[in-house]
């Protein structure tokens, strides 16, 4: 695991195995021509916000890393 400071959870820490299969697609996506870059890039930080979410929450059930942000209702 990395010495230097991160962030805590929604975001993934910098040795996840998810993380690095994640920038390994993304990477992969860009060579091949199947995405450009800024594709690949919003793909990776979307999907890597979403597993640091799952972890954040499997960490530590009933945090609210929302804040004071209200929480959407069912029809949203």
């Amino acid at each position: 695991m990395s010495t230097s400071p991160m962030p805590s959870p929604p975001f993934p820490p910098p040795d996840s195995a998810v993380l690095r299969v994640i920038v390994h697609n993304a990477v992969e996506s860009v060579h091949s021509g199947e995405a450009s870059i800024e594709e690949a890039i919003l793909h990776a930080a979307v999907h890597g916000w979403y597993e640091g979410h799952i972890q954040g929450e499997d960490e530590c059930p009933g945090c609210d890393f929302r804040g004071k942000l209200p929480k959407p209702g069912p029809s949203s």
